[in-house]
């Protein structure tokens, strides 16, 4: 490989990452699983890719020994783990776990080959004083074989389990203080003495024979506690990679003490070395002090940003910035050149981003820690700017140098080794620290000033002001299965009113107010107190992690004895972390003004005691050829889900209307009669003939009459054809008609689904019209109800036969039809089978019936025991909405 080839790749490869990062960091609220994509864009991107490089680097430098292959070696090592993170990247985002086994493979197994090239390369080297360091590199490229592995075996496990946060704890050791930090650590020893220009003694502790033994047991400790499932012993294996980390900064410390640092290289490194030890730190506690395994996986969730942006990118930035002019090479001259255009800025870009980042980790408002995050991320971003101008530097000072001979009609040049060395500038370091502070003040101030309530530091701004009674009003809260108890509190007018909460509950939950105070995020089995301020007005309060506040974490402050008025400062922010906002219903009021019945949507609410869901059931058609039917629009109030009331158009008084069922070559005659309030229609899509008389719009007091003859199987969408349709089909006008296929065996039975949606208006009023454009359902049901054959479940018997027809009446949203737990060996959709009696194969299954809106099938599944077998679209946001049911399977 050429030394200019040498140079395009290590001048490219790590920037691409660095810019697809950003790419993924600016845009990630339109992308799939984006944090997960973020830290791995990074740290398996960027990060691994130059810890390839410099590893090599300097395992050459300190060897004086060539590695086997030399740079054309280290050349497929990186063109693998490229092709590997790529795979693995792609397959997490396709959901395609086969793509991340091949790419994590070659992740893994191009990490074990760079660590036996360099334990080869160590045994043929002569001795010397800091050869040893080099063993860190071997013992962390093991250490990513086995952390990948462990990847690859959660991208196939539910991370709600138990055993998915102990092997997630297990894969961030190994990746972050193994695979980064064990690199990290052995690379210092001699990289941050040599930027702070201050002598390596020979007693450096990193290249003792002792301290990467300490390294590597406590890493095997806690991969062995996190095996066994004893959290103890993990977190031993922490204190004991503790230890070791205190001998190394102890060298680190004392280095800077006698020569602080005066480059962005050196500001860099040491703050990423600074938040190194807070991290790990912060691991160890998450480990040994959290309650359950999960508790501590969710601990360490929230160090991410910190391991990401202040050790992980900050350690990347300033090694690139030291190292890449000193690879990049062409003498002292363009050496400086170079480093000039990496150092721009330097301790302003330092001061933002590691004061953005404490500032982002406080319990700050949310509108508040995007301000930060956008001017770290900006700080950060620069670098890819000066690196651009770096390299373009690098070429144009050392043209000179590099010419056989002048440049016809150039002026003459002083030779390289007469060039007066170019002075580094002197950093202007109160002009920088002035401005860096004053942008970090200016992102807070417009935080602020897009989220009021974030200056409601003692109670939030009221409109009623009460004189303190100088008297504090106590209450205990507790959060567990997605409510508060009491979900509300009675205040006297006056009192400084103060809440113990306490999470009961298996997962991490929180309290925000709407006058901006908010618990911060409260870990299962913890309690935290909460200082509301002097009450004088009604609180509202929820809890701000996703969906949470939709399923019914809600709470209320009362006042009591005074004025009664509500708080001016609005909804608050959620705090729910980097651009995180209140994931509320989005629901307005309507044309009406009246509040939406969203508001009153309590998903994990059940119905009363009488409620009767609607019986799904598909009778046998009957043996007529000539089916004659009365469809009547009526406008009935109707409940839709458990205290949610609207007055529906429907077909007969329901909705979904009556499901039509006939045989191919049946003659279906319906009289349509209009007796709501406005102009309706009807479309059958089971019949083919001209719409304009059947279809037509007919005023209320009037009829006609639809005939059409059944030519063609299937399950077929009826619906009103009036303008605006999507908010009448949204209202309720629609049902189904079953065309059974020639030759459908009988099965034990048959069940119906009508899948809908709901945009809510006023409570008992009809839908919101404006909403359904949005296409972002309050509500979606299964015949009608959201949510109604979890409460009543279907029925079926193990071993048996059940056929189920789906239909998406839409308006807007698709399906993905799914039993948990069962198989489909049919699938029938829109008109034909897609599998049948398990296929060519006799073995053949499907997971889903995968429907469009207003397409529809069918599937056949034999449950294999008794016991409880949910159903869902598999769209789960549209599941957690209402699209879900039960069957109870008896023996």
């Amino acid at each position: 490989m050429t030394r200019r080839l040498w140079h395009i790749i290590t001048g490219i490869l790590v920037p691409a990452w660095l810019f697809l990062t950003l790419v993924v960091v600016i845009v990630h609220r339109f992308l799939p699983v984006a944090p997960w994509l973020m830290v791995h864009l990074l740290l398996l991107g960027a990060v691994s890719s130059a810890v390839l490089i410099w590893s090599q680097h300097f395992a050459d430098t300190l060897l004086r020994h060539p590695a086997p292959g030399g740079r054309v070696s280290l050349g497929w090592r990186l063109a693998t783990h490229t092709v590997g993170a790529i795979l693995v990247i792609t397959g997490i985002i396709g959901g395609w776990w086969l793509v991340v086994l091949v790419g994590g493979i070659l992740v893994g197994a191009n990490a074990l080959a760079h660590a036996t090239i360099l334990a080869v390369q160590s045994r043929g080297a002569l001795p010397s004083r800091f050869a040893p360091l080099v063993r860190y590199y071997v013992a962390a490229g093991a250490a990513l074989a086995i952390g990948v592995t462990l990847g690859i075996l959660m991208a196939r496990m539910d991370d709600s389990e138990d055993t998915y946060a102990r092997l997630f704890i297990a894969h961030i050791g190994l990746n972050l203080l193994g695979w980064i930090g064990l690199t990290v650590v052995g690379t210092v020893a001699l990289l941050w003495p040599t930027i702070l220009h201050v002598r390596v003694t020979d007693g450096t502790r990193a290249a003792a024979r002792w301290t990467l033994p300490l390294f590597l047991a406590g890493l095997t400790v806690l991969g062995l506690g996190c095996l066994l499932g004893e959290r103890v012993i993990a977190g031993l294996g922490m204190l004991g990679y503790l230890a070791g980390l205190c001998l190394v900064f102890a060298d680190v410390i004392r280095q800077g003490r006698s020569a602080p640092a005066v480059t962005f290289a050196g500001w860099s490194i040491g703050s990423a070395l600074a938040w190194f030890g807070l991290c790990t730190l912060g691991f160890a506690a998450s480990v040994t002090v959290a309650p359950t395994w999960t508790a501590a996986a969710d601990g360490l969730e929230q160090l991410v940003p910190a391991f990401l942006v202040g050790f992980a990118a900050q350690i990347l930035l300033g090694a690139l910035t030291y190292l890449l002019p000193v690879v990049l090479g062409g003498g002292q001259r363009v050496v400086k050149a170079t480093s000039r255009e990496l150092e721009r800025g330097g301790l302003f870009r330092v001061i933002v981003v590691n004061g953005g980042l404490a500032l982002y980790l406080l319990p700050v408002p949310s509108l508040v820690k995007v301000a930060l995050s956008l001017l770290v991320v900006a700080a950060l971003a620069s670098f890819l700017v000066l690196m651009t101008r770096a390299l373009k530097t690098n070429r144009v000072v050392r043209r000179p140098a590099d010419a056989a001979a002048p440049v016809p009609g150039s002026r003459p040049t002083v030779p390289p080794a007469a060039q007066p060395a170019v002075p580094a500038p002197r950093p202007r370091r109160t002009g920088s620290v002035v401005v860096a502070a004053g942008a970090l003040l200016l992102a807070v101030t417009v935080g602020v000033a897009m989220d009021p309530a974030a200056l409601g530091v003692t109670g939030g701004l009221s409109v009623v002001s009460v004189p303190a009674t100088g008297h504090t009003t106590t209450v205990d809260v507790t959060m567990a299965g997605m409510r508060f108890s009491p979900d509300s509190v009675s205040v006297p007018a006056g009192d400084t009113l103060v809440i113990n909460l306490t999470n009961a509950d298996d997962r991490v939950h929180n309290l925000v107010l709407d006058t901006g105070i908010t618990s911060g995020s409260v870990n299962p089995g913890t309690t935290t107190v909460i200082e509301a301020g002097v009450v004088g007005a009604a609180i509202a309060g929820w809890c701000s992690i996703a969906g949470h506040k939709q399923l019914g974490m809600v709470f209320s402050v009362t006042v009591a004895g005074g004025a009664g008025g509500t708080s001016s400062s609005g909804t608050g922010s959620s705090g729910t972390g980097m651009g995180g906002m209140d994931m509320g219903t989005g629901a307005d009021a309507g044309a009406s003004g009246a509040p939406s019945a969203a508001e009153d949507v309590d998903l994990m609410k059940q119905p009363a005691g009488d409620f009767a869901a609607r019986d799904a059931r598909l009778a046998p058609a009957s043996a007529d050829t000539v089916h004659k039917l009365t469809l009547t629009v009526q406008n009935v109030e109707t409940e839709v889900s458990p205290g949610v009331r609207q007055t529906l158009w429907t077909y007969n008084g329901t909705a979904p209307g009556p499901t039509l069922h006939g045989h191919v070559g049946d003659i279906f005659e319906i009289t349509f009669v209009n007796v709501g309030t406005i102009d309706h229609s009807i479309d059958f899509h089971a019949g083919a003939l001209a719409p304009d008389k059947p279809m037509r719009t007919i005023m209320p007091g009037e009829s006609l009459t639809y005939r059409f003859t059944a030519t063609r199987s299937g399950i077929w969408l009826y619906h009103c054809s009036t303008m605006p349709m999507s908010a009448h089909i949204a209202n309720g006008m629609f049902g189904a008609v079953i065309i059974d296929p020639p030759g459908l065996e009988p099965v034990s039975a048959e069940y119906v689904l009508v899948q809908s949606e709901f945009y809510l208006g006023p409570e008992g009023g009809e839908v919101d019209a404006a909403r359904v454009t949005t296409q972002l359902p309050d509500l979606l049901a299964f015949n009608g109800y959201a949510n109604q054959y979890a409460d009543r479940p279907l029925t079926a018997r193990a071993g048996e036969t059940v056929r189920i027809w789906v239909l998406d009446a839409g308006p807007n949203v698709g399906s993905s039809f799914h039993v948990v737990g069962g198989q489909f060996d049919s699938v029938f959709k829109e008109g034909d089978y897609l599998l049948r009696d398990g296929g060519s194969t006799g073995t053949g299954g499907a997971q889903v019936l995968d429907l469009a809106a207003a397409q529809g099938g069918f599937v056949e599944l034999t449950f294999p025991e008794a016991g409880h077998y949910s159903f869902v679209s598999h769209v789960m946001s549209d599941a957690e909405k209402g699209a879900r049911g039960v069957f109870a399977v008896t023996p």
